[in-house]
């Protein structure tokens, strides 16, 4: 869920195009909620196979990774670690909303009312540990590394981004900002046109760029502010301010400069260390134990995992590693042109 800072910051709309040749890191859990939530049937049940397995999240893993690659994008995904003691609350909370959410689908299933359905199942989607296991499983047949961080992806993306390791992280959540990374991506597997929830009516979805340094400008604050920010209106690892949104949290930021002065000015003592969450996003827990290598998809092995075991269309499949392969060969048909000329 992350903080929500979105509304404040300034996104720059951009064609993924651009982002060939770049390594991208992408917010593994996230990104993968984000497939199991969206990739459904019309009723909102998640793809499944024949033994009744779900493949929501397989399905965008293989169509939507190969199209970024197709255009040259090089992803590297960084899955979360143990999550610091100060989330357990986050976690449970989001639990029971998630066990709620499943109820309220099995019911509006059982009435025939799809919409409904379909809005509640997004809400009781869960990652389970197989789920886990068979992405991680998928990304390394595909030749695509993976960085497993000590704690919270999020931050694993930052550092890796402020080392160059990685051009800038991906991830629907605004935390990596937090964390310190220099350039966020949204929308970088999700682009065409979303219904909103509860209305007819469909948005365009496009890739964002959220610049780091652009914004700490624009907004007239630092990244401890940015942080200070955040805790005002919740983040994962505190509870909010009450009666304090986005707008009034920039001020208040803007105004003071120190934290204690905010607290005295807003009346509210938080029950929460706002130095302990500070330094979580100050200082957090991250490796520097990784190597970054992409080796070529192994498509014997993708479809023998993905045809034999999980029932996906051989054809499909077949179409997908192709394209993939033609856009490679392409890439090194253009390197011998560039070295003969």
């Amino acid at each position: 869920m992350g903080t929500a800072i979105g509304e404040l910051l300034l996104k720059e709309a951009i064609e993924l195009e651009s982002l060939s040749g770049r390594v991208l890191g992408v917010d593994s859990y996230n990104i993968l909620y984000q497939f199991i939530s969206v990739i459904r049937s019309a009723d909102g049940a998640p793809l499944m196979d024949s033994h009744g397995n779900i493949t929501s999240h397989l399905t965008g893993l293989l169509y939507r990774t190969t199209r970024l690659m197709e255009l040259g994008v090089k992803p590297v995904f960084v899955f979360d670690g143990k999550p610091h003691k100060l989330k357990a609350e986050t976690l449970e909370a989001r639990n029971r909303i998630r066990t709620e959410a499943g109820e309220k689908y099995e019911k509006a299933k059982a009435e025939e009312k799809h919409e409904e359905a379909r809005k509640f199942a997004q809400q009781a989607s869960r990652l389970t540990e197989e789920m886990l296991a068979d992405a991680k499983r998928l990304i390394e047949l595909m030749g695509i590394p993976i960085v497993q961080a000590p704690s919270e992806g999020e931050a694993q993306l930052a550092q890796m981004n402020s080392e160059n390791a990685i051009y800038g992280s991906v991830s629907q959540d605004y935390d990596s900002l937090l964390f310190g990374a220099k350039k966020s991506f949204r929308n970088i597997t999700i682009t065409g046109k979303r219904k909103l929830p509860g209305r007819n009516v469909y948005i365009d979805i496009k890739p964002e760029l959220i610049d780091l340094e652009k914004n700490l400008h624009a907004l007239k604050i630092d990244r401890e502010k940015l942080i200070w920010l955040g805790i005002l209106i919740g983040t994962d690892f505190n509870e909010k301010f009450p009666n304090i949104g986005p707008k009034r949290a920039l001020a208040l930021v803007q105004k003071h400069n120190s934290f204690e002065k905010i607290i005295e000015e807003t009346k509210f003592s938080p029950e929460f260390d706002y130095k302990e969450v500070e330094e979580i996003f100050m200082k957090p827990s991250c490796t520097k134990d990784y190597k970054i290598e992409f080796a070529q998809p192994d498509d014997e092995k993708i479809i023998s995992f993905l045809c034999r075991q999980h029932d996906f269309s051989e054809e499909r499949v077949k179409n997908a590693l192709a394209k993939l392969h033609t856009k490679q060969e392409e890439k090194q048909q253009s390197k011998l042109e560039k070295w003969f000329k």
